[in-house]
């Protein structure tokens, strides 16, 4: 193999999985912390009495200014999940890989001590913890995502399997959870968290590049401890290697392949690409998938409460139970790559055997035809069965969200790579969570007219959003759409 060796590349990838494992989606496992958070009286002051029709006797205190409270706490950190990552896409492609970690690393220790030493009289201090936690961690998965481009072609499998990786560490805040039952209070675990940034240190150093992991890949690329070459000389070394080795259809990158081999590339810019219709309904298929789950996750432990009629004992089962789901995120992403990825090699041989190199150029948008549409079934029938007020069916609803949550966002940062340059993939990428992020706050008015003059009963809102689920539809359809009126022409020539 050219370039670093196998086993530093090994090393960079096993190390950067455990790394999004471990720490950069723990937001998403809020349901297991906000049990922990109540149990430790957070917000309990918001509490009210209330009043039963026999006598003076009172009846179980009504919560649902607290359940606002953490809903709201989760509204705003989700939202700078998504919304930062337009300004840290620019920092990322602008100052590279090691400032970016430098920072992310800042934020997420800063996070981790803040919520230490919190208590039930410091709660507010959520609101500024929780963000930074979620920023810091979505830093680490957008330095880890170049880390696809040291494996060629399976480069989409790679990047869906980071996905998944992020999907699966809300199951931290499971074991943190498990822990606290198990006497392990709640500033130990996150100071152990805090420590565990030495970790991210030494991996910044020793194993990540100080610029960006170009790709194709160049020969004799170094990188981390062993890297020579400074950020000037990063794009020098993949020009050079350019001219010198030809490029086999396998290694085009996105843009190459639609322009075709025998037609003049023009490099597109990136509010054209902003501007794109293909990336304009790409928002929509984010934003409104990611909305169901954001959803879902912020108003999981409320409707859990309902559902069980206040049984904390069901509750906290209930909980576990969503929380062991979400960590196979890791396993159920990379099939999403992996479709992709072999799609892509079936399109590309069927190509060639036509004798028409130019339909390749299609090759990238086909291949992701699959994975939309699959994600938007997927959540359909997510939305579908949290949507029934069954206690039981919610199992089913755990098994679907997780693989269709694996699924949106492996294939939403595959299909920027495949539809989009390269050059672009930051700022693109950091644009559409941003956007989608202004959709997701939506789920706070949504929580609140629910409990407020829905009074309890979400059956109108879940509704509306099921039919606003089957607009995501379009999206793979129009791709399709695209694809077809591309490679038309040239099968009739």
């Amino acid at each position: 193999m050219q370039g670093a060796s196998l086993p530093l590349r090994m090393a960079t990838l096993l190390t950067g999985l455990l790394e999004c494992i471990g720490f950069a989606g723990v937001l998403f496992g809020w349901a297991s912390l906000v049990f922990v958070f109540k149990t430790e009286h957070y917000f309990e002051s918001l509490c009210e009495p209330n009043a039963t029709l026999m006598g003076n006797a009172t009846g179980p205190a009504d919560c649902s200014a607290q359940d606002e409270q953490f809903s709201l706490i989760f509204t705003v950190a989700s939202f700078m999940n998504n919304f930062m990552t337009f300004p840290t896409g620019f920092i990322f492609d602008r100052f590279k890989t090691t400032v970016t970690r430098l920072l992310a690393i800042f934020l997420y220790t800063s996070a981790t001590l803040i919520i230490a030493f919190t208590s039930a009289d410091s709660a507010m201090l959520l609101f500024l913890a929780m963000p930074m936690l979620t920023v810091g961690g979505i830093l680490f998965l957008i330095t880890n995502l170049q880390v696809g481009n040291l494996f060629g072609r399976h480069r989409s499998t790679i990047i869906t399997l980071y996905n998944g990786a992020f999907d699966s560490s809300s199951a931290v805040f499971l074991i943190i959870k498990l822990l606290y039952e198990w006497d392990v209070d709640l500033r130990s675990s996150f100071i152990f968290i805090s420590v565990c940034s030495a970790w991210h240190v030494g991996r910044t150093f020793l194993l990540m590049p100080r610029g960006h992991i170009p790709y194709p890949l160049p020969p004799n690329y170094n990188y981390g401890l062993c890297s020579r070459d400074g950020p000037r000389e990063e794009g020098k070394t993949a020009t050079e290697s350019q001219k010198l080795e030809p490029q086999s259809k396998e290694s085009l990158s996105p843009k190459e392949e639609i322009s075709g081999p025998g037609q003049p590339q023009e490099p597109r810019s990136f509010w054209s690409c902003v501007f794109s219709r293909r990336y304009g309904w790409h928002l929509v298929w984010l934003s409104v998938i990611q909305l169901w789950h954001y959803l879902f996750i912020g108003t999981f432990n409320s409707l859990l409460t309902i559902l069980a009629r206040g049984d904390k004992a069901l509750v906290s089962t209930y909980t576990n139970a969503f929380a062991i789901t979400q960590f196979f995120g890791v396993l159920c992403a990379p099939w999403n790559g992996l479709l992709m990825d072999r799609l892509k090699q079936k399109y590309q041989k069927e190509a060639r055997r036509k004798g028409s190199p130019a339909s390749a150029s299609v090759v990238a948008l086909s291949s992701a035809v699959p994975s939309l549409a699959l994600t938007s079934l997927l959540c359909l029938g997510f939305a579908l069965c949290a949507s029934v007020p069954v206690l039981p069916l919610q199992y089913v609803t755990f098994i679907l969200q997780v693989v269709s949550r694996s699924f949106l966002y492996g294939g939403n940062a595959a299909f920027l790579t495949l539809a989009f340059p390269s050059e672009h993939f930051g700022k693109l990428f950091g644009l559409v969570m941003a956007l989608s992020a202004v959709v997701s706050l939506l789920q706070f008015p949504i929580f609140t007219l629910s409990k407020g003059p829905l009074k309890n009963d979400p059956f109108y809102v879940n509704v509306m959003l099921v039919l606003l689920t089957l607009l995501t539809f379009v999206h793979p359809f129009l791709v399709h759409r695209e694809c077809r009126r591309q490679d038309r022409p040239q099968e009739v020539a």
